[in-house]
């Protein structure tokens, strides 16, 4: 009998055994091949969108990405580093393991030269270098140079992503904040760019002033990581834009005809995207820097009618702003060399955006001259969003006028500065009226057969009241030209928005909304109270080191009463 019960508890061990491996088996099974995770933050902080998804899952090919975050860093870096590695994770799953990456520290080569080969090399790939002090363990300080930033490989192409929103303007916790908010839509854009068959057209407009190669080739260049870019003049040629999925027209200084007007409005017509960047105001600076003194007036490019149907208007003006730019200024004696000082100079005003994704979470975006923008009723089913405005201290100044550079030696009082956020840059999208319904189109394109539409199909526009958030400034040396970075202040070398937000806006006029809504993800900062952990800081201690150690000897000495009551018994 007792072996007749042994030899059955061992077949019923052995089961129990065989059932257990048989489950861990199952499970591990399950695991491989169906992925499961629970995100149960308010924000979603964990959960990837149905674009990034859908874009994963539709890879054509491996993307391995090389992030250079890596070795000692500051803890707010660290956080990035997880918070990028944690993202790149759920890429890997979600793509089939098509998306794969290595973190690489760029300072880790102890040969100074080597080093620096390798940070140029980083550099010219795209990504933007980073000073930072850290302090060691004996209270010194050192510099340190981050890359914080990768580089996405496929199919021999390489794509930079660059993943710090550096806002002078913001403590470092909220920019790394904005960063980590930012992560999912910088990656999905670069991995989508660099994997599409399809490369959509741009147009740079010619013919009428607008600026010239090398005042727009940092930003021609960027854009040329993700599109086809042209220039050219519409010539009256009807049609002649209905290859490109949005036209930019950068700073026109001449009257457009209305043979080229009724070629642009009949591409909106179409389905056409317009990035419109227009000065009304006419301001020679350089003139300005010579003379002390030059004339602001009226620049008509007879487009006012047209943008006027279209439900916007630029107003004559300029806007003043005490948040602004800065120029340097002789402030020397007379009869002593040039002493140039930095000032503030308000017709250079720093923008901000707003909660629409094409700008939410950018730099203050730097302008120069910039209008008023009023928004109408116009014509058509037209929604319209405000995307760049001034400060809460602005004021405007009035055209033609005479413009003093020795104003700076005399600042207006704070009260004069009574206007609240100024529009500066709209978008207008939906369903556009022609500006052209009810005339003559023979008297304007008498030669050419044209197929009229009078309202548009859905199409959108973006309207700024200055020509100069575009243009990068240009250096010559030996007689050529050299331009230098989109945004970037010479006299302060602090780089501004400007480069972030006409990607952004080409991106979203091209087609790519769906993108551009990752820009609205939101992540709280859950950061302690320093003025409650200054005033408890003893109790916190003592609950932090003491009560811990409370618990255990109390379950001790409960188990142990436990166990004597019960072999009591």
């Amino acid at each position: 009998m007792r072996r007749m019960r042994k030899k059955d508890r061992i077949i019923k061990n052995s089961l129990q055994l065989l059932l257990i491996f048989l489950i861990i088996g199952v499970v591990g099974y399950m695991s491989s091949v169906w992925y499961f995770r629970l995100d149960l933050t308010s924000e979603k902080k964990f959960t990837l969108s149905k674009t990034t998804r859908r874009i994963l899952k539709e890879l054509p090919g491996d993307v391995f990405i090389q992030v250079y975050l890596d070795g000692d860093m500051p803890i707010g870096f660290k956080r990035l580093k997880r918070a990028s590695r944690e993202l790149l994770d759920e890429f890997h799953v979600y793509s089939n393991r098509k998306v794969s990456f290595d973190f690489i520290n760029p300072s880790d080569e102890d040969n100074m030269k080597e080093r620096n080969r390798i940070y140029k090399e980083l550099f010219e790939k795209g990504l933007h270098p980073l000073n930072v002090k850290s302090s060691d363990k004996e209270g010194g300080q050192s510099q340190k140079t981050l890359f914080p930033g990768a580089v996405l490989n496929y199919n021999g192409l390489e794509m930079p992503v660059n993943m710090l929103i550096n806002n002078p303007n913001l403590p470092a916790s909220e920019n790394l904040n904005r960063s980590m908010e930012n992560l999912e839509y910088e990656f999905v854009r670069a991995i989508e760019a660099i994997t599409s068959d399809t490369i959509y057209k741009i147009a740079f407009l010619e013919g009428h002033g607008e600026l010239y190669e090398p005042q727009v080739e940092d930003i021609s260049r960027e854009l040329s990581r993700y599109y086809t870019i042209d220039r050219g003049q519409i010539g009256g040629k009807y049609r002649i834009l209905d290859d490109y999925v949005t036209v930019i027209i950068a700073k026109p200084v001449k009257p457009f005809s209305e043979a080229d007007k009724l070629v642009l409005d009949q591409y909106l017509m179409q389905g056409g995207n317009i990035l419109w960047m227009i000065d009304p105001v006419a301001v020679d600076m350089d003139s300005l820097m010579y003379s002390s003194i030059t004339l602001a007036f009226l620049r008509d490019l007879k487009l006012n009618d047209m943008l006027f149907k279209y439900g916007v208007r630029i107003n004559g003006d300029l806007i003043q702003d005490i948040q602004c730019a800065q120029i340097p200024v002789n402030t020397a004696i007379v009869g002593n060399p040039p002493k140039y000082t930095p000032v503030p100079w308000l017709f250079y005003p720093l923008l901000e955006g707003t909660g629409h994704p094409i700008s939410r979470n950018l730099n203050l975006v730097r302008a120069e001259f910039a209008s008023v923008l009023d928004t109408l009723a116009g014509g058509g089913d037209i929604r319209k969003s405000v995307l760049l405005r001034s400060s809460d201290f602005s004021k405007t100044f009035g055209v033609p006028n005479l413009i003093n550079l020795a104003d700076v030696k005399k600042p207006l009082p704070r009260e004069a500065f009574s206007r609240k956020k100024i529009p500066v840059a709209v978008l207008l999208e939906g369903e556009f009226n022609s500006a052209f319904r009810n005339r003559s189109l023979k008297a304007v394109l008498p030669d050419q057969e044209i197929y009229f539409l009078d309202k548009s199909k859905p199409a959108k526009m973006i309207v700024i009241s200055d020509g100069d958030i575009i243009r990068n400034d240009v250096r010559f040396q030996g007689g050529k030209p050299f331009p230098l970075p989109l945004g970037q202040d010479r006299l302060t070398q602090q780089t501004y928005g400007n480069k972030d937000f006409i990607l952004n806006a080409v991106s979203y006029l091209a087609g790519q909304s769906d993108l551009m809504e990752l820009r609205e993800r939101e992540l709280k900062l859950r950061l302690l109270d320093k003025a409650k952990l200054s005033s408890g800081k003893l109790k916190w201690q003592l609950m932090n080191t003491l009560f811990p150690v409370f618990l255990v000897l109390l379950f001790g000495i409960i188990a142990g009463m436990v166990r004597k009551r019960r072999y009591a018994r």
